[in-house]
């Protein structure tokens, strides 16, 4: 859009840089957030590096070994897994005169192929425009200024019109305001779905958030649970726009469950704050289904790279249940962990195969229904309208009539609906 850069094709060269202070930084995840962006990765070289080059990111010597590679591969592109400043890639493309992308260009590329919704397409392009923001000063070798001048001063006839603006200045004009009409737009979904929520609230139904790191089988659990046809893969985000389904649990009645993006490391924070709105979802649920790959051989860390995006959008207050997912990929059994309380804390399953989710549903009924409470209410035959509305709730156990009319009803009901029924 605002660049003059060399062509990029699908052949790539990956450039990891090893991190003394994180076991999650691997070569294998850059691999994947590769080939998940349909790229082909045609070699790699690793840098251990401990300060980056303020120039190049990594030194002299490094740079000549990827151009010498790069060449011998015939690789078009090269992938940094960093963030690279605008001034480190115009100067590594200068010098290996192959486009050169940081991990943050990448994963807002994935993105942009994910997205299906019209919401989604909106936030992934602020994203992308505020990530473009920052390179502008980089993007055109002309940036020769326009004439200015209204043409009707004296000075105009003799070419004295003052300069006007620079293409960079233009250019930077038109990004500011397609980025306000995305966020005047963004602000009416934030909008419709405050109100969705409201609407939840005042009918009393209870909603869970899935979330954990990306390809740690959020989506087919999701699947599994409400029967639905959200697309799953193996492979990094393959779910992006969110997805909301009815799910029945024993005793609390129907919750609303919802699908959310994956987190990864270092998750940009423009798409953080592009996607805030959808994920302001997780952070109104009742409870949040933290989705682990117990496969996976950094798994701690994963769970404390999801927590830190938590926390960021103001989640860490929601109540967590930990499910490990892939019990048949680990050979492991499903089985449900308690705390010290007895209340299910971490519940292995499988997905796939479906084994545990029936313990895993249990458990979301044991966290759901603490604040529920069982007792007998008498109505009146003119409260038809509390009984149809205990009825709406799945708050009835039991009912009975006597030869007056009354209504006998044994209710199992959240402690706040009981009191504001008793208060009409």
């Amino acid at each position: 859009m605002f660049f003059e850069r060399p062509d990029a094709g699908s052949r790539v060269l990956l450039v990891h840089l090893e991190q003394r202070n994180s076991e999650l930084a691997s070569l294998n995840e850059l691999l994947e957030l590769a080939q998940s962006a349909g790229l082909t990765p045609v070699g790699s070289v690793t840098s251990n590096q401990r300060y980056p080059h303020p120039a190049t990111c990594v030194g002299k010597g490094k740079v000549e070994e990827i151009k010498a590679l790069s060449d011998e591969t015939k690789a078009r592109l090269i992938i940094f897994d960093t963030d690279l400043t605008p001034s480190q890639e115009r100067n590594l493309e200068s010098s290996l005169q192959c486009r050169v992308l940081g991990r943050t260009g990448l994963i807002l590329e994935i993105f942009a192929q994910r997205a299906r919704t019209h919401e989604g397409k909106l936030q992934v392009e602020l994203a992308q425009l505020e990530h473009a923001s920052t390179r502008l000063v980089r993007g055109w070798t002309h940036l020769d200024r326009q004439r200015g001048g209204s043409g009707r001063d004296q000075g105009m006839g003799a070419g004295l019109g003052g300069a006007g603006e620079t293409q960079l200045e233009a250019d930077q004009r038109m990004l500011n305001e397609r980025t306000r009409r995305l966020n005047q737009r963004l602000d009416k979904v934030k909008k419709q779905r405050g109100q969705n929520r409201r609407a939840r609230r005042r009918s009393a139904v209870k909603t869970i958030s899935l979330a954990g790191y990306t390809n740690a089988g959020k989506s087919t659990l999701f699947n599994r649970l409400c029967d639905a046809d959200v697309q799953a893969a193996d492979q990094l985000f393959a779910t992006l726009d969110p997805t909301l389904r009815r799910l029945e649990v024993p005793v609390v009645g129907k919750v609303v469950i919802s699908d959310t993006v994956g987190f990864i490391r270092q998750l940009p924070h423009s798409l953080v704050e592009a996607f805030r709105a959808t994920l302001e979802e997780v952070t109104n649920s009742d409870l949040i289904i933290h989705v682990i790959d117990a496969s996976a051989p950094h798994r701690d860390e994963r769970i404390e790279q999801v927590n830190n995006v938590l926390e960021e959008i103001g989640a860490s207050h929601v109540p967590q249940l930990m499910v490990c997912n892939k019990v048949d990929v680990c050979h492991g059994n499903a089985r449900v962990d308690r705390d010290m309380f007895g209340r299910p804390c971490r519940i292995w399953v499988s997905a796939q195969t479906g084994a545990g989710t029936g313990l895993l549903i249990q458990a979301i009924s044991e966290l759901l229904a603490e604040d529920m409470v069982e007792t007998q209410i008498t109505l009146q035959p003119h409260e038809g309208s509390i009984r149809a509305k205990l009825f709406a709730l799945g708050a009835v156990v039991r009912e009975d009539t006597d030869m007056k009319g009354q209504i006998h009803m044994d209710v199992r009901i959240e402690q706040r609906e009981l009191l504001r029924l008793q208060s009409k």
